[in-house]
């Protein structure tokens, strides 16, 4: 970086001059990727006072979000070449991997093309990995002791599990969280599982594991406090809030930018996921009020999968929204989490007070 600054700002003024970076660079005496240099070309042209700063110029070099890149080639003189990514050759396995996620999750060919080149292995999307790998070892182990792997919440002993989160045991905190660990059966696991690695891994990969899992487990919560507010006297199986929230907020994104999204069939695809999702909904409402057996009590509530809509619509839409941006520095994304914690602290004091006030006749926890 030493060098470079002594290249771009002999006279450590702390400013590039147009003239001088562009001199530099057409001669080949910077050694940056082409791709990424025709991009700081871009920024450095569009400056109306015929400098940069350079460590803005640093940032951009470091890969780093910002919004500076996005208005050079908005409001710049200049703009890159016209070639798209599927037109690029010899790319190994990984690289066409990370192509095809490029153009599933990112509208503009000019994010897509900022995060093919700046894209790196290290660190991997561990995150929906991990949870799907516990979902399905807890699945396992209760398929096992229970010896029933399809509508598990009909054995009386699922419910005396500490995952599940239960209205007699709304005391017991985890549970807010770790519901989501337990399934009602194979057919509900492996539906949230094919969701979370087709879409909540690519996600992860373009925007981030703390943004992805903020995303799920703001799903999640929503997911067990709605459920203790709508529907009070019903259990929560299943990390169909965390779910729902990716995949709202990624079909919401692709509505709103459908002219830009390039993935293919992308119409056949969105209906789908709807057909999917509302009979995902469709199960769960079923199993909600369909007569359970005697000692098995009521069954899960159907209120997470839409609280975790609603997440993704407003919050997710928004994080996936802003790929090169900082959300802390946007007025929406402040307003949102002021609202999520207002919702938290009223969800808290519904659990504490309102359960005796209204005189709810809870189910005796198992």
């Amino acid at each position: 970086m030493l060098m470079l600054r002594d290249q771009l700002d002999p006279e450590q003024t702390g400013f590039i001059a147009v003239e001088n970076f562009t001199s530099l660079a057409e001669h080949h005496e910077l050694q940056l990727d082409p791709s990424k240099l025709e991009m700081l070309l871009a920024l450095v042209q569009s400056n109306e006072h015929g400098h940069v700063c350079y460590q803005e110029l640093i940032e951009l070099l470091s890969s780093k979000r910002s919004s500076s890149f996005r208005r050079a080639i908005a409001n710049g003189r200049r703009t890159l070449q016209r070639e798209i990514l599927l037109d690029e050759t010899g790319l190994g396995v990984y690289k066409r991997f990370v192509r095809y996620v490029a153009y599933e999750i990112l509208p503009c060919e000019t994010d897509r093309r900022w995060y093919f080149h700046q894209n790196r292995l290290c660190p991997p999307p561990v995150f929906m990995a991990v949870i799907t790998i516990v979902q399905i070892i807890v699945f396992m182990c209760y398929g096992v002791m229970l010896n029933k792997w399809v509508l598990q919440t009909y054995q009386p002993d699922f419910m005396k599990s500490p995952l599940v989160y239960h209205p007699g045991h709304r005391a017991q905190i985890w549970r807010f969280f770790s519901y989501m660990f337990m399934h009602v059966g194979l057919e509900q696991l492996g539906f949230n599982a094919l969701l979370q690695l087709m879409i909540g891994v690519p996600l992860e990969m373009v925007h981030g594991i703390l943004r992805i899992s903020l995303l799920y487990m703001a799903g999640v919560v929503a997911g067990s406090l709605t459920v203790s507010i709508t529907d009070m006297r019903a259990p929560v199986v299943g990390g169909s809030g965390g779910v729902y929230a990716l995949c709202s907020a990624h079909l919401a994104n692709v509505v709103m930018n459908w002219a830009g999204m390039k993935c293919p069939y992308k119409l056949l695809r969105m209906i789908l996921a709807l057909v999917c999702m509302s009979s995902e909904v469709g199960r769960a409402v079923w199993l909600r009020f369909s007569p359970p057996l005697p000692s098995s009590g009521p069954q899960p509530s159907f209120m997470a999968h839409l609280s975790g809509a609603v997440v993704g619509i407003s919050m997710g839409l928004l994080i996936l929204r802003s790929y090169e941006e900082s959300l802390h520095k946007q007025c929406s994304w402040w307003v949102l989490i002021f609202s999520f914690i207002t919702f938290l602290l009223f969800a808290i004091f519904w659990n504490i007070f309102a359960y005796e006030l209204l005189g709810v006749q809870i189910p005796p926890p198992p």
